[in-house]
């Protein structure tokens, strides 16, 4: 007690019951794994064991290893809840200790009258019927193993921990790692917090369910008051209608259906389970108040069970411990709240309600896919390597090769009916998805579900599965972890879809820590909830984080309300703006190598020719990716062979040739793409586009595609960009200015996505270049101010060289280094030691400066003043993005670079054509030559047949449109027969009389706007 009480104020942490379940369970899952790895042998099905001599160790198939230590885990939970008599498992362990044998035939003993219940022979004593699946096949091998005595001191530990503070929540997670081999690595790492769970299971289940709980609960307590004001048998007739309610809504809770499709070892399941039973206590209180007796409370066999709970998971291991730890947890809740004298027989039953199969895709049969030949189509297995005998570098060994598989049948794959659906599915990027679920899976895949992207990641299948469940009105919310690139336009798309089928999202959190399931790394995620309608929804941002003692992440949460976009953001649509004809052709990604081969150092280049071989020159640059410019330059150059066949580099460059006949060409012949094995002395994307772009220009601007701090920078020519690169073939300083500016880079944050641990801003061509409107002279920009916005560009980019350059002598300085000390600087936070330096060496002062003055110019040149928020530049940009596309429609485009884009005309030359229609969206593919824009008529209604639809629709034509429409524009809207048209001048003019329409001038002409 004394201690007790010492704890309270010196480590009140100690006596968290949540904090000493979660030791308990960690302590248990280690003694396990340590257990299951002296017994695994391997892989071979384990045979009926033979005495062994005591030092000698018995060895079994890692599946059959987990099976048994499973029926040994639940033995021990068993007799701790009293299932089981007191003690009965770990007496056996005890007692046979130094007899294996015999204890191996107790236990067999043992489960196999637990499966079926009655007086076991093991304990001399009768033990309950357990039944369900766990205790089945006592006459298979492997079903009890013979154990060494150190491995039955293991099991004596384990057992002596008490069961009964084994938190489910983590249980099941760290099972699954102490009982796989692959993950057992991982046991000591981080497992996912509950909190981090509840945040999810919270708005998409409970809350719903809470909320038509307090309106069942508010109508069975009126009901109360007005019994209240009578007597007799009025008086129970009104209690009973009371009752009724809450009865009523009892099998709601009883008959709700809530599905995993990627349920795992279940936590999400369990969580929600707990609360689900939370909520009948609550049901039950509440009957009890309303007179209804503890002996009435049978519900008619009704209760919250685990039947409830359906679970999709393709591991067999992992789904087998689904069905553990929820049995775990739920017998753990009824005895806490009823005793165990209330567990009926059988103790557990076999639901069948965790099906262990694909969640996305069925298929008929899976056959070795042949190829037109006959001939086995296999492909490396991704991870064996050989030393190369020339260059001595790690090669993809061509020997180690994994058949292809052909799926016959196959379609998209069914769930369960479920009112909600819940989980975190798996997480494979789909430029990943080939190596890790084969060529044959992924084509099956894609041809299943032909409406979800190719650039789509994995999880987004269970994401438009979920939605469309949603959507059709089968499920009532869904709620999903993805990771936090679904923000990124290649998964976006697959939300915009789902809203544009009459959802909304309920509660969405663009970026939160997280713990990988399977290893325990961190990463970062984003959470969706989707419901039915176009109500508005809360935006949850993570603004503080502080990190645990085992790996989890305290976070601090704010909340905004409004529509939550499918970028997951509030407030201007930023998702919704369109590409703009003006950007189309200038950015591109940089070259995309597919092999380590082709760079070179100068040493190295110089092996080859340089400078001795005249044309080498063309082939050897410069090269550059994202660490090059943030970080210290590599000094590392690049083999580009594009526009050469094989034959002509053989011939003209023998020595260039060999190095990547020897470098790429092994790597490239054990690619899957036929196009990269044939041509594997080019870069697999060669990106023609940029290359025609940037032709006759003797410098380009530059950003890192993934990075910390959104930063443009000139780059001459000479040197190549790598992938992760974005190059803008633009080489002017005014549109580097405007690009630098806070008003672009508000527009790329918030256009553009997040992606990694670090959580750094994506800067997607396709959403924060092509959709960005520059400021021409409607929005403000006057000659003055674009020559300003030139020179600051020109002296940033010139200050930013200088200071980094190797001549400057500051070493250590790097361009992440400076931008950290200018945030430092504008939070008004005190530098550290090395930032002070850091500051001094990079004039980080007049860095600072010189950017204050070019937000300003740019915020004068689009019409804002200095203080606009970051609310009120992407409400701008956003209004400025659809009247750029009305124009666009109308054949007014303003380039950027005219002469490139639209050789066959100008701007200057362009007839300016009255803005009179809103553009359609667009999708221009940067990699194609822009055509001649085509003109696009409005759509048409049907002129309505009585005036009060005739006003109501001209005054929602007027409303829609972005600009004021001409007599001529409106009439374009609609067709009909007869003299309609003459009444529409004298229909206007009612609308300017009751305000509903405003008559505005235009180029000569009367147009009106809603």
């Amino acid at each position: 007690m004394q201690d007790r009480l010492r704890r309270i104020w010196t480590d009140p942490d100690s006596l968290n019951p949540a904090r000493i379940s979660a030791q308990v369970t960690r302590d248990v899952a280690a003694l396990l794994a340590q257990l299951a790895k002296s017994l695994e042998g391997n892989g071979a099905n384990i045979k009926t064991n033979q005495p062994l001599a005591q030092s000698q160790q018995a060895q079994a198939a890692p599946e059959v290893v987990a099976a048994y230590l499973t029926r040994c885990l639940f033995s021990m939970f068993a007799e701790d809840v009293e299932l089981l008599p007191k003690g009965a498992f770990l007496g056996l362990l005890q007692t046979h200790r130094d007899d294996p044998a015999t204890l191996q035939h107790m236990l067999r003993i043992l489960w196999a009258d637990m499966d079926r219940g009655g007086f076991s022979a093991a304990l001399a004593k009768p033990v309950l019927h357990f039944n369900g699946k766990l205790f089945k096949g006592a006459g298979k091998d492997g079903y009890s193993l013979l154990l060494t005595p150190e491995q039955i001191d293991l099991l004596i530990a384990a057992a002596k921990s008490n069961w009964r503070e084994v938190e489910p929540a983590i249980f099941g997670t760290l099972l699954e790692r102490a009982l796989d081999p692959a993950e057992r690595h991982a046991l000591g790492a981080h497992y996912t917090p509950r909190a981090y769970v509840e945040r999810l299971v919270l708005p998409t289940v409970i809350e719903p369910l809470r909320a038509d709980w307090a309106n069942a609960q508010a109508a069975a307590l009126v009901l109360a008051h007005e019994a209240a004001a009578l007597q007799g048998k009025a008086m129970e007739a009104k209690l009973a209608e009371a009752r009724a309610e809450v009865k009523k809504f009892h099998h709601q809770l009883c008959t709700t259906r809530v599905l995993d499709p990627a349920c795992g070892s279940a936590n999400f399941l369990y969580v929600t389970l707990e609360h689900l039973k939370r909520l009948e206590g609550e049901v039950v209180n509440q009957l009890e108040a309303l007179g209804h007796t503890q002996d009435q409370l049978g519900f008619e066999g009704e209760t919250v069970t685990l039947q409830q709970l359906r679970g999709i998971e393709l591991n067999e291991r992992a789904a087998a411990l689904a069905e553990l730890v929820l049995w775990i947890g739920y017998l753990q809740w009824h005895i806490r709240t009823r005793g165990n004298a209330a567990v009926a027989e059988p103790v557990v039953h076999n639901y069948g309600n965790i099906e262990c199969r694909d969640a996305v895709l069925a298929w008929d049969a899976q056959e070795l896919a042949y190829d037109e030949a006959g001939q086995l189509l296999s492909r490396w297995d991704g991870t064996t390597f050989k030393t190369h005998p020339v260059t001595g570098e790690q090669v993809p060994d061509e020997a180690a090769q994994v058949p292809q598989w052909r799926y016959v049948g196959a379609r998209q794959a069914q769930w369960p009916q479920a009112d909600f659906i819940v989980g975190n599915p798996p997480f494979i990027g789909n430029k990943r998805m080939r190596d890790a679920l084969g060529d044959g899976y992924v084509q099956a895949l894609r041809g299943a579900w032909p409406e979800i992207p190719e650039s789509a990641d994995f999880v987004m299948f269970w994401w438009h599965h979920a939605a469309a469940q949603v959507a059709a009105g089968h499920t009532r919310r869904m709620g999903l972890i993805t990771t936090n690139s679904l923000t990124m336009i290649f998964n976006r798309r697959v939300v915009q879809a789902a809203l544009d089928q009459g959802t909304h999202l309920e509660m969405a959190i663009a970026d939160h820590p997280w713990v990988d399931s399977a290893n325990g790394a961190a990463v970062r995620i984003a959470m969706t909830v989707l419901a039915k309608g176009s109500d508005e929804g809360k935006l949850l941002t993570v603004t503080h984080e502080q990190p645990g003692e085992h790996g989890e992440v305290m976070v601090t949460l704010t909340t905004q309300t409004g529509l939550v976009h499918a970028d997951l953001a509030v407030g201007a649509n930023v998702a919704a703006a369109q590409k703009l004809q003006a950007m189309a052709g200038l950015s591109v990604n940089g070259m995309m190598r597919a092999g380590e081969g082709f760079l070179v150092t100068p040493e190295q280049a110089q092996g080859l020719g340089l400078g001795r071989t005249p044309g080498l020159e063309k082939l050897i640059f410069d090269f550059r990716n994202g660490r090059d410019l943030t970080d210290a330059p590599r000094g590392i150059k690049v083999i580009d062979a594009f526009g050469l066949t094989a034959e002509q580099l053989r011939e003209q460059f023998p020595a260039v040739y060999q190095w990547l006949l020897e470098r790429v060409k092994p790597e490239r012949d054990q690619n899957n793409r036929a196009r990269l094995r044939e041509h594997w002395w080019v870069f697999a994307e060669p990106r023609k586009t940029l290359r025609a772009a940037l032709q006759g220009m003797p410098r380009y601007i530059a950003t890192v595609e993934t990075t910390k701090h959104r930063v443009f920078q000139f780059l001459p020519i000479s040197v190549l960009p790598e992938h992760k690169l974005v190059a803008i073939a633009l080489d002017d300083a005014f549109s580097l200015g405007v690009l630098s500016s806070k008003f672009h880079c508000t527009w790329a944050l918030a256009t553009g996505g997040f992606l990694g641990v670090g959580n750094d801003p994506v800067y997607s061509k396709s959403r924060c270049f092509d959709t960005f409107p520059f400021p021409f002279e409607d929005t403000g920009l006057t000659p003055a101010l674009r020559e300003r916005i030139a020179q600051l560009a020109e002296q940033i980019d010139a200050h930013r060289k200088r200071v980094l350059a190797p001549e400057a002598g500051n070493t250590g300085l790097t361009l992440t280094g400076i931008y950290n000390v200018l945030v430092a600087l504008r939070e008004g936070r005190a530098l550290t030691a090395k930032e002070k330096t850091q500051h001094a060496q990079g004039l980080v002062g007049v860095l600072r400066e010189l950017h204050d003055e070019l937000d300003a110019a740019v915020l004068a040149a689009y019409g804002l003043p200095a203080t606009a928020s970051t609310d009120d530049i992407l409400a701008h940009l956003v209004q400025l993005n659809t009247r750029r596309a009305a124009e666009e429609a109308q054949g007014r485009v303003r380039w950027l670079r005219p002469a490139f884009q639209y050789p066959q005309n100008s701007l200057q030359k362009q007839e300016l054509l009255p803005q009179e229609d809103q553009a359609p969206e667009a999708d221009f593919d940067s990699e194609k030559q822009l055509s001649k824009p085509e003109q696009t008529k409005p759509a048409q209604h049907p002129w309505p047949a009585t005036l009060p639809e005739q006003v109501r629709a001209v005054a929602d034509v007027l409303a829609a449109s972005p600009i004021p429409l001409t007599l001529n524009a409106i009439e374009q809207r609609f067709k009909g027969r007869g003299p309609w048209k003459k009444g529409l001048p004298t229909l206007l003019q009612t609308l300017e009389a009751l305000g509903r329409a405003q008559a505005v001038a235009t180029g000569g002409e009367v147009a009106w706007r809603g």
